[in-house]
């Protein structure tokens, strides 16, 4: 089997950093803010790496449409083991307004285009937590999906997918090509080790423009308002159990 692969790498607000508002609660502080790549994009990009490493696929294509500073990420992709990147190159105005249908449209484009097998992103982005991206990619290519992946086996040219549901652990086979989205579980990253990410600046990184994909960034919806979630009231302490019951039946909770 020799697979090409197509991984979505988004750039988001980096895990650790604590998210504020903007005084006029149009959005969130995202300048001088760091960013890095979208923990669940890392776990795709990740198992599609190994993917190669395990002589199913012969190529792995990084993607991320966003502003200048997303090249950073794509190099980050080339240095855990992508073999070129693609980035949709948007102004910061125009970022803000992307949906995941613009990048899903982008996707599908590419991924018809240039003969992918599978495409990889993650479930979700940890910014907006839409969980849409790879639903509408498969449903614009016409291809299987599988959601929510936390393992992926090859099997004659189609792959045995166990996913993580409400109840527990289901199984599905699915033939290729097809979009797979990686849980949390799926796979454990690696790191960009120093000598990798100085490879990775001579590896190809392609600009493209969201009209090269026939895609005009026009929201579908407009933000109200972004506000802080309201403060938790801090606990009491009660002496015993019978204070507590009496508490309980106070608040209405029994």
């Amino acid at each position: 089997m020799s697979l090409r692969v197509l991984v979505g790498c988004k750039r988001v607000i980096d895990y650790a950093v604590k998210i504020r508002v903007k005084p006029d609660k149009t959005g969130v502080v995202t300048q001088n803010v760091k960013h890095s790549m979208n923990p669940f994009a890392e776990i795709a990009l990740e198992e599609a790496v190994r993917l190669k490493e395990a002589k199913l696929a012969s190529e792995v294509v990084a993607f991320s449409c966003g502003p200048a500073q997303s090249q950073e990420t794509l190099r980050v992709a080339l240095a855990m083991g992508a073999d070129k990147a693609i980035h949709v190159e948007v102004d910061d105005a125009t970022a803000e307004k992307m949906e995941p249908i613009h990048v899903a449209k982008m996707l599908a484009k590419i991924a018809a285009d240039e003969k992918f097998d599978v495409v990889l992103l993650g479930k979700q982005a940890i910014d907006d937590d839409a969980n849409q991206t790879g639903q509408m990619l498969a449903g614009f290519l016409d291809w299987p999906q599988a959601t929510h992946c936390s393992k992926l086996e090859s099997e004659d040219g189609t792959f045995k997918v166990t996913r993580e549901i409400d109840g527990g652990l289901e199984q599905i086979k699915v033939k290729l090509p097809a979009v797979f989205t990686a849980d949390l579980r799926l796979n454990e990253p690696r790191y960009a080790t120093l000598p990798n990410i100085m490879k990775a600046k001579k590896k190809p990184l392609e600009k493209k423009t969201p009209a090269d994909f026939g895609v005009e960034i026009k929201p579908s919806f407009e933000i109200l308002e972004v506000s802080d979630p309201p403060v938790r009231q801090a606990g009491i302490k009660v002496p015993d159990v019978a204070t507590l019951v009496g508490k309980l039946k106070e608040a209405g909770k029994i």
